[in-house]
């Protein structure tokens, strides 16, 4: 076998910043190489941008950061690759006007999978950068979806070491760029997709040869994720609001279903950066009284 890089480092550096849509310099050395000297993650996204593959923006107000994001040409190239397969990239990919206008939620959300992927390592769980998928689309028919922030895939270890457990959840971060109200309107939505399933589209046969309905999400899960609020942008206060919000939207009949098959539950980003998301800093919206790990 021949001893050369064949380009893996850049590889994985492109097909994060694809499907992450934006991670600054220090986001991107943490998620993809933690283990070298920041100067070799500067390098490489320095070499790509050469390439034509990324760019650039740099955010003033928060000291002179850069932020990275695919362009056209990378995406279309990050596309081909059986990793990404289905990765939808964003219509506005490569612009730098809407980079820039995204970059405050687009980091974010980085940086709240980062969080993720940090708290498996420390505890040698698995969870893989590209387990870590922004904006996946799910229909919900008549041209309405569910489009939740991230979806998380997430393998739990045993503490023997032996097999795990594969968590996985839909991610909504908030940044108080919209009412407590608006936020809470995303369990309805949520109740609808456990719930929603497709009308065949075909000519009708007889009965005996029909297959049972079945809801679109199990084609994708054999279990559905469960959903989890992470809350920025906002005080003490604000956080008691909008989880309180998210409590009212789970005592509406339309949720009982859902309640009954996931937890759903809500936690401050600071929380998760502190402690871990593994910690017991996440309250479930039915009952937010109490504090649980995501995993329970």
């Amino acid at each position: 076998m021949l001893n050369v890089d064949m380009g893996g480092g850049d590889r994985l550096a492109l097909a994060v910043l694809a499907q992450y849509r934006m991670a600054t310099t220090e986001q991107m050395h943490l998620v993809v190489a933690p283990g070298v000297r920041i100067e070799q993650t500067r390098r490489r996204l320095a070499k790509l941008r050469e390439e034509g593959l990324v760019d650039r923006i740099t955010l003033p107000q928060a000291g002179r950061t850069r932020a990275w994001f695919a362009t056209r040409y990378g995406a279309d190239v990050a596309s081909e690759w059986p990793e990404l397969r289905h990765w939808q990239p964003s219509k506005l990919v490569g612009d730098r006007t809407a980079a820039r206008l995204r970059a405050g939620h687009a980091l974010t959300v980085t940086e709240t999978g980062l969080a993720f992927l940090q708290d498996a390592r420390r505890r040698g769980d698995v969870c893989r950068p590209l387990d870590w998928i922004p904006e996946v689309h799910h229909s919900l028919g008549s041209g309405e979806a569910v489009i939740p922030d991230a979806l998380l895939f997430y393998r739990r270890s045993h503490d023997d070491g032996e097999g795990g457990v594969m968590l996985r959840a839909f991610v909504e971060v908030d940044r108080a760029t919209m009412g407590p109200e608006r936020l809470a309107a995303k369990i309805a939505a949520y109740a609808r997709l456990h719930t929603y399933t497709p009308v065949p589209v075909a000519r009708p046969r007889p009965a005996f040869h029909q297959e049972p309905a079945v809801e679109d999400w199990r084609r994708r899960y054999p279990v559905f994720p469960r959903l989890l609020f992470v809350l920025d942008g906002t005080g003490p206060a604000g956080i008691t609001n909008r989880i309180t919000a998210l409590h009212a939207a789970t005592q509406q009949p339309a949720a009982a279903g859902i309640l009954r098959a996931i937890p759903i539950l809500a936690a401050p980003l600071t929380d998760l950066l502190r402690e871990g998301p593994s910690a017991h800093v996440w309250r479930p919206a039915h009952n937010p009284d109490q504090h649980v790990s995501w995993m329970h």
